[in-house]
């Protein structure tokens, strides 16, 4: 039992605090025990009492059973590229390369932007796809390499005139690609001019560049009219560069 302090007339709680320190410290050590814990001796109440998270997930599990193997689904890792695969891509690759720089294979002229191509009054675009895709026979040619435009013009107007004399169904004019024109290749603009909006309109079915083996966007084939179309149905510019 403690003592009670003699009065002074001032206010000292630290000294009370400090006796009853002194006192807990003479008790006998069972009396001090956490209390979160039950007495020694004493089972536990689970409703009651508080249990920890490991005891709580033990007792959740009392009555689960492991999954047999045989009833057991496992998501396997998808396989692995193999080298070999890799290795056949690789070589795949470069044999369409090989082909396309040795013989131009592979190479599509119509989807490059250099492509032209034009057709004349109620011509289905089939035929021009046809005449690209090198389905009529090329019976004449001519090489406008080296020209001036005056020149290029006076020898286009004579190839054709003979062209138109003879009967001729497909022809070729081979212009260059104009690739050191500072502009826009030349004598390839003037072709598609003289093919859309000169005399030859009348009698021009339609045009397209040519195949890869045959110059590509450097030449261009002319699918001509048995007879010329008449002036009332030649109606705009019609083709595509």
């Amino acid at each position: 039992m403690m003592k009670p302090t003699r009065s002074s007339g001032k206010f000292r709680p630290f000294e009370d605090l400090k006796a009853l320190l002194e006192n807990r410290s003479k008790l006998p050590a069972h009396h001090i025990f956490n209390r979160h814990r039950p007495p020694f001796g004493k089972k536990p109440n689970p409703e009651t009492d508080p249990v920890d998270d490991q005891t709580l997930f033990e007792k959740a599990m009392a009555d689960v059973k492991p999954i047999s193997k045989k009833n057991r689904i496992e998501n396997s890792p998808l396989p692995k590229p193999s080298a070999n695969h890799e290795k056949n891509e690789d070589y795949e690759t470069l044999s369409c390369l090989k082909r396309l720089v040795n013989s131009g294979k592979g190479f599509v002229v119509a989807d490059t932007p250099e492509y032209i191509e034009g057709a004349g009054y109620k011509v289905h675009p089939e035929i021009t796809k046809r005449l690209h895709r090198g389905d009529f026979s090329i019976q004449a040619h001519i090489d406008l390499h080296g020209l001036n435009a005056n020149d290029a013009k006076s020898t286009f107007d004579t190839f054709l005139k003979n062209s138109v004399k003879m009967n001729k169904k497909a022809v070729m004019v081979i212009h260059g690609r104009g690739l050191s024109s500072p502009d826009r290749p030349v004598l390839k603009s003037k072709v598609c001019e003289w093919l859309s909006c000169g005399q030859w309109r009348k009698w021009v079915m339609a045009f397209s560049s040519a195949r890869l083996c045959d110059g590509g966007a450097g030449a261009t084939y002319i699918l001509l009219r048995q007879r010329p179309l008449k002036k009332q149905f030649i109606k705009g510019k019609r083709y595509i560069a």
